[in-house]
């Protein structure tokens, strides 16, 4: 397989790049501690076709390759992984979701304004009783004539409270289970949906995550995407598709606490050397770029099978596990080169640290992909 970027791949990346450095890299810290959506930010990533990366420019996307869209994600993320779990959530699951499975009528309808960035997009799958075992869920749509009543309770949603177009996975046949699990738009601002908790997180606090609570909301039944039971069986293809996304993310806050590990070893001095005359240093320095390259092939080769039609299930799990778990030793390696200083928020690498750890557990936890990667060359 040839992973040599195109002249256009280089230069998506290098547009994402200078958006990150010139129009994020100064107000990073203002919105982490703020707990503050970056709304302008998003408007502007928009406005760059960075929020319908890989959609066709019939429904305002920018027609982009999944190759351009881990670019985009890696570049985002080695400033601010907030917003690049924000673009990676937008574009990967609710957008994604609709334009992989939904009709003409419904992508018509909601991807123009998800793809150019206009409205935000939310994707409810996981629940209060249900994670990892997201078969479990318990919210329900129950049919009532040319209309679906969603009941239930959606937790960890990114975008819960601001997203504004959103695609909820429920049971429409209880009894059968994980197979009567159906997925449904809605519209925020609908009656009976209201936003709960927000929740207060360790990282990633410029990306909202909220609960997501359903009163008797009355939804078209043409909202339905696909057929009655299909949802679950969309719900594991799309995580399948966001898992490259979230391995392309930790590349970057990997690549980010690396870049900054090397600044830092460069100009600090002890003992009347610089950090980088230390054999100590030059060899985390060497570990963190080794899993970083190893980490980026396995993510572009993920990519690569998405946008050549293969079967990305067991590329998409590997990728995904061995880049969240390179960024989050990769990280913690960066705060220990930067020494005290990498324990306050004068350095970026406190706050890579901070977010890091959400990626070994988005979009499937290291030990489901574990499970994944297991099962596929088992056959059990």
């Amino acid at each position: 397989m040839d992973y040599t970027l195109t002249a256009e791949n280089r230069q998506v990346r290098e547009l994402a790049r200078e958006f990150a450095e010139m129009e994020m890299r100064p107000v990073v810290m203002k919105y982490d501690e703020a707990q503050a959506f970056p709304f302008e930010i998003m408007k502007k990533l928009g406005d760059l076709g960075f929020m319908g990366v890989t959609f066709p420019e019939k429904y305002g996307g920018a027609g982009l390759s999944y190759v351009d869209y881990c670019s985009v994600v890696e570049e985002i993320s080695r400033v601010d992984p907030s917003v690049g779990l924000s673009v990676a959530a937008h574009n990967g699951l609710c957008s994604n979701h609709i334009y992989s499975f939904a009709d003409e009528k419904l992508k018509s309808k909601y991807l123009p304004d998800l793809a150019s960035g206009r409205k935000i997009g939310a994707w409810g799958l996981t629940e209060p009783a249900s994670g990892s075992d997201s078969g479990s869920l318990r919210t329900t749509a129950t049919r009532d004539g040319d209309f679906y009543r969603l009941n239930g309770t959606k937790q960890f949603t990114t975008h819960g409270s601001v997203g504004e177009t959103i695609v909820v996975m429920a049971l429409t046949d209880p009894e059968k289970r994980k197979k009567g699990i159906s997925a449904i738009i809605t519209e925020r601002g609908t009656p009976g949906f209201s936003v709960g908790r927000k929740e207060n997180k360790l990282g990633m606090r410029a990306s909202d995550t909220s609960t997501m609570v359903f009163e008797d909301v009355k939804v078209p039944a043409e909202n339905l995407i696909g057929g009655e039971g299909d949802g679950f069986r969309q719900a594991l293809e799309i995580l399948d598709s966001g898992r490259i996304g979230i391995a392309a993310l930790s590349v970057g806050v990997a690549q980010g606490a690396l870049d900054a590990s090397v600044r830092y070893a460069k100009e600090r001095s002890q003992f009347g050397k610089r950090l980088s005359e230390f054999e100590a240093i030059q060899w985390k320095i060497s570990e963190m770029a080794t899993k970083i390259e190893a980490a980026r092939i396995l993510t572009y080769k993920a990519a690569f099978l998405k946008d050549t039609g293969k079967v990305i299930k067991l590329a998409a799990a590997t990728a995904k596990y061995f880049a969240s778990e390179a960024a989050v030793k990769c990280t913690e390696e960066a705060v220990q080169i930067h020494g005290g200083y990498g324990f306050i928020k004068d350095f970026p690498v406190e706050k890579l640290y901070r977010d890091v750890k959400l990626l070994t557990i988005g979009e499937g936890t290291s030990e489901i992909q574990k499970m994944v990667i297991a099962r596929d060359l088992l056959r059990v």
